[in-house]
């Protein structure tokens, strides 16, 4: 069963302020550690991950058993505000994870804690390093230019069937003082190994302007 080793005491020991002060700091850099072992990160926002549960302990230990703590502490968590982009859902609940962690290493409950900071480091890595979730999909992003002589709704509509499947046009905007038409087609390959044939033809039908293929880039979930 977990207990708080700060149940029988008055005040804050030193030795347990110390102790929870270091396991904050452990489980801060654990949580960092596995948040780094796949994907994209920056030093700052590692750095915030290994502050934040100290942070969050010291806040909630000086708010403790004061009347007015619900309300400093909804205010110290509403200064939680350091970075200028919205992130993304897995940065938004690692910092909720720093925040639980700093919580309950205040409150004394180290050993929950370290289970559930092991818990979800267990998850993150586990769901990082498998492919659950992942679009299984070859749908590609198709760029091309033509010249604004061309009637882009039908100029490749003999063309594609042979090469494409599920093809859609996503987006047509002017280019080139209006000269040019830049079409976007999101599709699959019939074939991945026909697809410098496929550049080819279509270089013959837009006059050798851009093509472009690339994989789709997938949009950044936020939370």
């Amino acid at each position: 069963m977990f207990t708080s080793i700060l149940d029988s005491a008055e005040g804050f020991p030193i030795g347990a302020a110390v102790l929870t002060t270091v396991c904050s700091i452990l489980f801060g850099f654990l949580i960092a550690a596995v948040y780094m072992s796949k994907g994209k990160y920056t030093k700052s926002y590692v750095t915030a991950l290994v502050l934040l549960p100290v942070i969050v302990q010291v806040i909630i230990m000086m708010v403790n058993g004061s009347v007015g703590a619900g309300i400093a502490t909804a205010g110290a968590f509403s200064l939680v505000r350091f970075r200028s982009q919205p992130a993304s859902a897995k940065e938004t609940s690692t910092i909720f994870l720093a925040m639980a962690v700093g919580l309950s290493n205040a409150m004394g409950y180290l050993t929950f804690s370290l289970f559930v900071t092991a818990v979800f480091c267990l998850l993150m890595f586990v769901l990082e390093h498998t492919k659950f979730g992942e679009k299984k999909s070859n749908e590609r992003s198709i760029k091309i230019v033509i010249p604004e002589s061309l009637d882009y709704t039908e100029v490749f509509d003999d063309l594609f069937p042979i090469y494409l499947k599920n093809i859609q046009l996503d987006r047509v905007r002017t280019t080139n003082m209006g000269s040019m038409f830049e079409l976007t087609y999101m599709a699959e390959f019939i074939s991945e190994d026909r697809q410098k044939e496929f550049i080819d033809a279509v270089r013959c039908r837009n006059g050798n302007l851009t093509v472009l293929v690339s994989r789709q880039v997938a949009e950044k979930e936020e939370l």
